[in-house]
């Protein structure tokens, strides 16, 4: 029987960095997963696929519609869905590939299988063969599953989830998506550039729930400007499959008269849930929470010495990059330094085009609070570099405690939001004012000017507006 100072049971982004994290810091560690791939559902079905597919997808739509005002004249455009999925297939295969290589440096006993805890320091792997190992520290990073709606049941051809959205041969003509969230609206967007006519049911009155409702109100006109149609305060009741495609009923989200949609797919994008199937974790005492997540005591720990949880498992937002940083605080820990990770600091990134941003508090979470706080905005059309390559849809946004000035939250829609949240983060974390970034000199024409103009109106005036 193996002996390891460390088993993670799970490959995914939270699972195998706190691998990699744990062996660089002197700890002997395996990793367990079942997929026979590693990487997660980030790398295999969800953020690295997905992104692949958007950026092909908004290829073919410049060509299409944006290179005609650049002097590029394009005849006889066509597309080749098949090679764009082999192009994705390909990126896929090379990264877990890759993270494959990483254990092999980093001298991880890497465990193809399903992974159970069977006893306090003890798991047991099913896999091509029975095989048990023990460990003084058990990592669980099992992530997250599809969330299903009653009523609607995936079968896998018609009626998908993100995991078959990723893998479409071709265009449906008609696309249902229920849940105006983050997956279903990067989703919705691949499809819709490449033919689909995409309608996106959602229960709740606004499209990227947790964002910012002046920068939801924004996204969804520039969606709709793009040819998304919207359902908002709708919920989908029931769907059909037949030879023909899909028939669903939507009713008003308090209830009233049903109205029926066809299509040629849904995509069933509603959430995820903590997946703790089949690991054990009654029979050895972990609890869970109210929402079935694993109860961890702030530093990881469940309730049962010698097993740990993070990622999607357990609270906080369901993001790869916080499961990392969760892996990586955990290892630290269990190596006998102090791990940490501030859950107000994750950033969260829409990858449609344009990108949505944010970190920190909303508007709304602010005033629910009761903390008083100044609002600076700049908008893109204002950028010169924005202005440049002709991607001037949306604005930079900042939110600061009016007392302080210290910044209290960022939310940015607008080209290459994503990369440009960073320094927003950065700023954050050592408690910038907006008068700090507003004094920091940025580079010129650069997109991240819009975020010192920004900070500029935050707590004076801006130059350039």
């Amino acid at each position: 029987m193996a002996e390891f100072d460390v088993v993670v049971i799970g490959g995914g982004p939270g699972g195998y960095v706190a691998a990699i994290k744990a062996s660089q810091l002197g700890l002997k560690v395996a990793c367990v997963e079942k997929r026979g791939t590693l990487g997660g559902t980030c790398l295999n079905v969800g953020c690295i696929p997905s992104k692949a597919l958007l950026n092909s997808s908004h290829l073919y739509e410049e060509a299409g519609h944006g290179f005609a005002k650049h002097g590029i004249k394009v005849k006889g455009l066509e597309i080749d869905i098949t090679a764009m999925q082999k192009h994705k297939d390909e990126i896929v295969s090379g990264l877990t590939k890759g993270i494959e290589g990483l254990f092999a440096k980093n001298k991880i006993t890497y465990l193809k299988g399903a992974g159970e805890i069977t006893a306090k320091g003890e798991v047991t792997i099913k896999g091509d063969k029975k095989e048990v190992v023990t460990a003084k520290n058990i990592i669980i990073a099992t992530g997250s599953s599809v969330t299903e709606l009653p009523g609607v049941k995936i079968d896998g051809k018609n009626i998908i989830s993100s995991d078959e959205a990723i893998h479409l041969k071709e265009a449906p003509k008609k696309l249902v998506v229920i849940g105006a969230g983050v997956i279903g609206l990067e989703l919705g967007s691949v499809w819709r550039r490449l033919g689909s006519e995409v309608t996106v049911v959602e229960y709740l009155d606004k499209v990227l729930p947790p964002m910012d409702n002046e920068v939801s109100k924004e996204f969804q006109k520039l969606m709709e400007k793009q040819g998304i149609k919207f359902k908002l305060g709708s919920k989908v009741t029931a769907a059909k499959t037949s030879a023909k495609g899909v028939e669903i009923e939507v009713q008003p989200a308090s209830g009233g008269a049903v109205e029926k949609l066809t299509a040629d797919k849904v995509l069933v994008a509603i959430g995820r849930k903590p997946y703790t199937d089949g690991l054990g974790l009654e029979k050895v005492g972990v609890k869970l929470d109210e929402r079935g997540r694993i109860a961890t005591d702030g530093h990881f720990k469940t309730s049962v010495d010698g097993i740990y949880a993070i990622g999607d498992v357990i609270a906080g937002p369901m993001l790869a990059h916080k499961a990392e940083e969760d892996g990586v605080a955990l290892a630290e820990i269990l190596a006998g330094q102090k791990g940490h990770v501030d859950y107000d600091l994750v950033p969260s990134v829409v990858y449609t085009h344009p990108e949505v941003a944010m970190v920190g508090k909303t508007e709304e979470q602010l005033k629910a609070a009761g903390i008083e706080y100044n609002k600076g905005k700049f908008p893109f059309l204002a950028n010169s570099r924005a202005r440049s390559v002709s991607d001037t849809d949306g604005f930079v946004k900042i939110l600061a405690d009016k007392k302080t000035d210290e910044v209290l939250g960022v939310h940015i829609i607008g080209p290459q939001a994503g990369t440009i949240i960073a320094e927003a983060v950065v700023a954050m974390a050592y408690k910038a004012s907006s008068e700090d970034i507003a004094r920091i000199c940025h580079s010129h024409p650069d997109l991240n000017e819009a975020v010192k103009e920004a900070a500029l109106a935050t707590f004076f005036k801006p130059i350039h507006m």
